[in-house]
């Protein structure tokens, strides 16, 4: 207590001087420290004041330390930062699960469709055979050897190898886009042969583009793009 007093003499004296008498031999406000009657009275003022400016202290346990410690990491924990990432952990969770069972619904497709080629065999020999003749009929066009390419089309749509290219077309169709394809191809097709017929070469050129584009978009949404020579 005495050393809380020395620390603040500086700034208590001024109010403490007219509790002293002054003394003769002293004119410093210091000279109180020494002079032993005053000594207790400073004493009891340093305890007054110390006790007027700090509350007494507040015990605690080391059990309701450790709870409050306790709750207050928990707290800090399930903030908005802690709730913000448990949110974004299940949505993942969720995200994932999603695409879990997309994937597993991705093989099954392939596996059944991978099932279908392979049992299929007169069917892929349709399209491998609608293959070469699309790479002549180009190769004729490319001439501007129109009769050639007739040749090989045949004078409409109601050939023997068309309609096997529309079974086999029609059997590997599982899917909306897949099909939609067929409807491209068979339009453009019909769309060549006649513009052959009619020996009108540009076109002829943009019928076999439009033919050829919409079949190799088929083959890839079926998988049959790898099974194919040529492509």
């Amino acid at each position: 207590m005495a050393t809380f007093c020395l620390s603040n003499a500086k700034s208590f004296l001024p109010s403490l001087q007219s509790s002293f008498p002054s003394s003769p031999s002293s004119s410093s406000p210091l000279s109180i420290h020494t002079q032993k009657p005053n000594s207790r009275r400073q004493l009891i003022w340093c305890k007054a004041v110390n006790e007027s400016h700090f509350p007494p202290p507040i015990l605690i346990s080391k059990r309701s330390l450790y709870l409050s410690l306790t709750t207050t990491l928990l707290l800090s924990l399930s903030g908005s930062h802690g709730c913000f990432d448990a949110n974004a952990a299940i949505l993942e969770a969720d995200d994932d699960e999603d695409l879990l069972q997309k994937v597993k619904q991705d093989r099954k497709k392939r596996l059944e469709r991978q099932g279908l080629i392979n049992s299929s065999g007169k069917e892929r020999g349709y399209l491998q055979d609608l293959v070469y003749k699309l790479s002549k009929v180009g190769q004729a066009i490319e001439k501007n050897d129109l009769p050639a390419a007739s040749g090989v089309l045949g004078q409409n749509v109601e050939t023997d190898w068309v309609k096997n290219v529309n079974s086999a077309l029609t059997k590997f169709s599982i899917s909306p886009e897949e099909k939609s394809e067929v409807d491209a191809f068979n339009s453009s097709l019909a769309s060549l042969i006649s513009s052959v017929i009619k020996n009108d070469v540009e076109a002829s050129r943009t019928s076999f583009v439009a033919s050829a584009t919409a079949f190799e978009k088929w083959t890839t949404l079926t998988g049959l793009v790898g099974e194919l020579k040529g492509l």
